[in-house]
Formats: C-alpha cells, sequence, structure tokens
C-alpha cells in the first residue's frame, strides 16, 4: 500500500497540481525498496510485540495448551531439561502469520510473487492451526493424519509448480523450465527438464515445510534458524530484482523479486518479535501453524528467485533435523525387519533430541544449532561469488 502512495506527488504534478506535488515529494521515498524494507522489519516487529501478550492471554483462556508432555519428556532420559512443556499454549504461529501478512500488504508492492507468497502462508497456517486444533482440542498429539498433512503440502507445491510451468511469460515459465545449481553460473537446460523442475519446485515447498515443523521442537530454536535463513533470502531476493547486480553476480534477474526483499523482512520483524516470547522458558509455541506456514514459503521465495538448491544449504539445520528422522526410521524399519528388534542410529530423532538425551541443556542444544545456521549461511552466500 505505502508504494502507491509514492506516486502521489507524480499524479499531482501530471494533473497541474505543481506546488502540492512539490511540498509531498518525500512521500517518493516509499517507491525505494531498501527502505520499504526496513520499514517492514520494523512494522512487523512492533506488530508482533503488540499481538503476542493479547495472543498468549487468549490462547490461555481458551486452554489451548500443550497439557501432555512431549515426545521426547515421553521417552525420557532428559537429565539436563529443568522445565516441562506441559501447559504452555501453543498455536503461537497465529501472531507470526497476521504480522507477516499484514505488514507484507502495507509495505510491499502488489506482484505475483507476492500472492503467491502470501497465499502459501495462508493455506499452510490454515493446515497447521486445524492440526494444532486436533492436537489441542483432544490433548492426541499425533493430531491430523500425516496423510492429509502431505497431501495439502503436494497440492500447493504441484499449483505453483504448473503455474510458474505455463505462465505466458517466458521469463517466470524458466522458474521451472531452467535449473540453477550453487557454484555453478550457467543454467542447466535439459529434455524434460520442465518436469524437473515441477519435481524440485514441489520436493522444495514440501520439503522446507516438513522440516521445519520437525525442527520446532525446543524453545527458539525452530524461530531462530528461521530468521537466519530469511536474512539470506533478503540478500538473494534483492540481487535477482536488481538487473545489475543480478548480472555482476552472474545470477538469474527475475523481475519483481525485490518485492520479495520486503516479504523476507516482514518475516525477520515477525519473527524476531514471536522469538521475544518463545525464547527459553517459552511463553508459546509456535506450532504446526507457524512452522508449517514459515518453511513452506521458504521453499516457495527460494524458488520464485531460481534458488531451491541454495536453500538446501542455508537451512543446513533443518536438513540436518529431517534427514535425522529419516535415517533413524529406515534404519530401524531395516534392522526390525533382519533382526527381529528394531536398532536406532541415534539417541532419539530429530536431531536436536538426540544432544539432549546426550546431557546437553536446551539451551546449549539452541545456541549450538544457531551457530551451525550461521556457518551454512554463510556458505550459501558465499555461492554469490565462488562459481
Amino acid at each position: 500500500m505505502f508504494f502507491y502512495v509514492s506516486q502521489v506527488p507524480q499524479w499531482l504534478a501530471g494533473n497541474g497540481h505543481a506546488a502540492w506535488a512539490d511540498w509531498l515529494s518525500f512521500l517518493r521515498v516509499f517507491q525505494y525498496i531498501t527502505f520499504r524494507t526496513a520499514g517492514a522489519a520494523v512494522t512487523a516487529l512492533l506488530l508482533c510485540w503488540w499481538l503476542g501478550p493479547k495472543i498468549i492471554a487468549l490462547l490461555k483462556r481458551s486452554k489451548f495448551g500443550q497439557e501432555y508432555s512431549d515426545k521426547a519428556e515421553e521417552a525420557g532420559g532428559l537429565h539436563a531439561r529443568v522445565l516441562s512443556k506441559k501447559g504452555t499454549p501453543s498455536m503461537g504461529g497465529i501472531m507470526i502469520v497476521l504480522s507477516l501478512d499484514v505488514t507484507a500488504l502495507l509495505w510491499a508492492k502488489w506482484n505475483e510473487f507476492l500472492a503467491l507468497s502470501l497465499m502459501s502462508v495462508v493455506v499452510l497456517a490454515a493446515l497447521g492451526f486445524y492440526d494444532d486444533w486436533v492436537k489441542l482440542t483432544k490433548q492426541d498429539k499425533a493430531g491430523i493424519h500425516s496423510k492429509v498433512k502431505l497431501a495439502v503440502q503436494l497440492a500447493l507445491g504441484l499449483f505453483i509448480g504448473l503455474y510458474l510451468w505455463h505462465h505466458p511469460d517466458p521469463v517466470k515459465s524458466d522458474l521451472i523450465g531452467k535449473l540453477v545449481v550453487p557454484f555453478y553460473s550457467g543454467e542447466i537446460v535439459f529434455a524434460g527438464v520442465g518436469l524437473v523442475g515441477l519435481l524440485i519446485t514441489t520436493a522444495a515447498i514440501v520439503g522446507s515445510s516438513n522440516a521445519v515443523n520437525l525442527t520446532d521442537g525446543l524453545d527458539g530454536l525452530a524461530i531462530g534458524c528461521t530468521l537466519i535463513v530469511t536474512f539470506v533470502f533478503i540478500i538473494f531476493t534483492y540481487i535477482a530484482g536488481n538487473k545489475i547486480m543480478a548480472d555482476y553476480l552472474l545470477v538469474p534477474y527475475v523481475e519483481g523479486a525485490g518485492e520479495l526483499t520486503v516479504f523476507c523482512a516482514a518475516m525477520v520483524g515477525a519473527g524476531l518479535g514471536f522469538l521475544w516470547f518463545n525464547c527459553h522458558p517459552a511463553q508459546v509455541f509456535m506450532g504446526d501453524t507457524g512452522s508449517l506456514a514459515l518453511g513452506g514459503v521458504l521453499g516457495v521465495i527460494a524458488v520464485l528467485i531460481h534458488q531451491p538448491f541454495v536453500l538446501v544449504i542455508a537451512g543446513g539445520v533443518f536438513v540436518l533435523e529431517a534427514g535425522s528422522v529419516m535415517i533413524q526410521t529406515v534404519w530401524f524399519k531395516h534392522t526390525r525387519r533382519k533382526f527381529g528388534e528394531g536398532r536406532r542410529v541415534f539417541l532419539m530423532a530429530p536431531l536436536h533430541h538426540h544432544f539432549e538425551k546426550k546431557g546437553w541443556y536446551e539451551s546449549q542444544v539452541v545456541a549450538r544449532f544457531y551457530i551451525l545456521g550461521i556457518l551454512f549461511a554463510v556458505l550459501a552466500l558465499s555461492t554469490l561469488k565462488l562459481r
């Protein structure tokens, strides 16, 4: 909305109101992405701080708290965990989603990329909200069936992939039709790449959504790692939307991608605001309402700027968390078939619980995973120059 305010002086000048146009010339500052990016971050942060106490109080009054032990507590052996998670309200992702959506609508210029990103947030937040509602009202940590969640995520990924693949604008259809690989300056094009691109697009959205969801198990862990990855994509989206910088750094120029910089800044502001309430000991959990939406939209943004593989690098912590679950599950099933008894690779999956069971305090796990996240972020940024 604020972008369109910047057009007022030009409109006044064109309609013979030069004096008014000069007096309101300061409004032109709203046309600059850098200014709107900063404004979006601050607005989302303040909005989340304002909403936080109100939403937490509402969740407590509604008794939307986790009254059952989480999987790690139920398994036992967490000698370093001082506080139980029982009774802490969930669904805190509502404050992130509201702050993000309102701020993005205020500060970003409307285009297809913004629409796809906002749609993804709303769809996945609704899916997560329903899952949280089932868990909390029935006090059943299983929630809705995993196949239902996967079906919605796949449908979203396929919709976005097909929309881009069949887009009349060749630049946008190339987001599916060409592959960009980190540490390589060219684009890979081969027969059937549209199908390959569609699979990569869907995998990026579904995989990222579920990986962030699996990481959300300790106070501040998922949101902190999400913030680190989002900072990386603030840089990548800004470069992708700036033709001069994109050409210089040999990355694909995507017209309109600059507005995703504003969107990412709103994510950072909302995430920092939520972390204020989610840091240890957490006053609220984001729940699937937040984790599915944030993870999924990171995948969408990565696809929209031609960088799904950079997301794998920047989100290295998420990859480790999801990988630990897959390795544990596959190995347990294999050994149960072979030996009649399932065996484990990790003390517990996802990976953060493995280190808890080894005696690390919750705050130690979170801080060390933040450090890993920063290292992965630096490696992702290095792909801009190492080609």
